[in-house]
């Protein structure tokens, strides 16, 4: 019983006789067969060769190959508690915990420190800067340099609609709302900003017609007014300062713009067959385009052209005009139309049984399918003076 009990204990390799031997478990030599002994034995630790290194780690535990035994795992350094120790051979871990992510994020990092700099040196060679709007300004273009337009003239157009509004009963509601627009120290002179308090004007109709820049601080805004019954314009004074703009002055009277004579029309010569054609399709498109009917509409249009009609606003009357200068299949009409307007409740002409007409002149884009049949394309005001056909 002792000697197989003995026997059992040596050819068990277990951690605990390995420790009290002090050494370590390795394969017994070949025979002269060339077999491989399966006996294991002990042998001191600086007796044994050194063992090749475990190739691949995975899942905590190391594989060398087929021939590779429990030995490769104490030689690996393999724990009591079945971890793994570092080799302090190179002193680091040759594991898979991580070590690939370190030249995607290399990678990363670099690119972003090129852009950067890259936005960089492109920001101080070029100079990049917003430029500004060739239309206006508001307030914070004001602090950069640049007159502040838009606000200058918002702020005359409301200031125009208090100044021009003259009327004695009204005079103290007058003073008040001046007093946002004009300094304190004008209106202490002149509550009234110029007027005496005498007479009545009545402000029909008013919009910003120009302005004009001097400097940084100062502009003229030109609003055109319709007064009375009678045109005219009337440049404001603006002083701006910071973000902040004021009227600086008392206001003046200018000339309406004058009139002109529009160039003169020259018409030309008309197609008469395009124009026959026309005069039989076109009282159709304009009772639909009166109405507003899509579904009409549509039969009239150039494919993929959606126009737009009046909504019953008017009704068609007839076609007092038509002039279709010759050319290809595209042809730019003029068109001149009457249209009847809805009579109001109890109105005179209505009473009497009278319509009320108005004539309008029409610029339209019309093309000539092989179908022999007109279509519009566009149709809008025309630049042609009415009564030149």
């Amino acid at each position: 019983m002792e000697r197989e009990a003995s026997t059992k204990r040596t050819a068990t390799p277990e951690s605990a006789g390995v420790e009290a031997c002090g050494g370590v478990m390795v394969r017994g030599p070949r025979s002269g067969n060339g077999a491989r002994s399966s006996v294991y034995y002990l042998a001191p630790a600086g007796q044994v060769p050194p063992r090749p290194r475990a190739r691949t780690l995975y899942g905590g535990a190391l594989y060398g190959g087929a021939e590779h035994g429990e030995a490769d795992l104490l030689g690996a350094g393999v724990l009591a508690d079945g971890s793994l120790a570092a080799d302090p051979a190179d002193g680091s871990w040759r594991g898979a915990g991580g070590r690939w992510l370190l030249w995607p994020l290399r990678v990363l990092l670099w690119a972003a420190l090129l852009i950067v700099a890259f936005r960089g040196l492109t920001a101080i060679v070029f100079s990049q800067h917003p430029a500004p709007s060739a239309g206006g300004a508001g307030p914070a273009a004001a602090a950069g340099g640049q007159f502040p337009v838009a606000l200058a003239e918002a702020y005359a157009a409301e200031f125009g609609r208090v100044y021009l509004s003259l009327s004695p009963q009204d005079q103290g509601q007058r003073e008040q709302a001046l007093a946002a627009f004009v300094p304190a120290s004008v209106l202490a002179a002149d509550p009234n900003l110029g007027w005496n308090g005498v007479g009545q004007v009545n402000l029909q109709l008013e919009q910003v017609a120009g302005i004009k820049v001097q400097d940084p601080r100062h502009a003229v805004v030109t609003l055109l007014a319709l007064v009375s019954g009678q045109f005219m314009e009337l440049g404001v004074p603006i002083a701006a300062s910071g973000t902040g703009v004021v009227v600086s002055g008392e206001p003046a009277w200018l000339a309406a713009p004058p009139q002109v004579s529009p160039p003169p029309a020259t018409p030309g010569r008309s197609d008469p067959v395009a124009q026959s054609q026309l005069s039989n399709e076109l009282p159709a498109f304009f009772q639909a385009y009166a109405s507003g009917d899509s579904t009409a509409l549509n039969r009239f249009e150039v494919r993929g052209v959606s126009l737009t009609g009046l909504g019953g606003a008017v009704t068609f009357g007839s076609i007092a005009a038509l002039h279709v200068p010759p050319g290809g299949t595209t042809r730019q009409i003029t068109v001149t139309v009457i249209w009847q307007l809805p009579q109001q409740p109890g109105s005179a002409a209505g009473n009497l049984g009278m319509a009320s007409k108005l004539e309008m002149t029409y610029g339209m884009s019309v093309v000539d399918l092989p179908s022999g049949k007109w279509y519009v394309k566009e149709i809008g005001a025309s630049t042609e003076a009415v009564g030149a056909r």
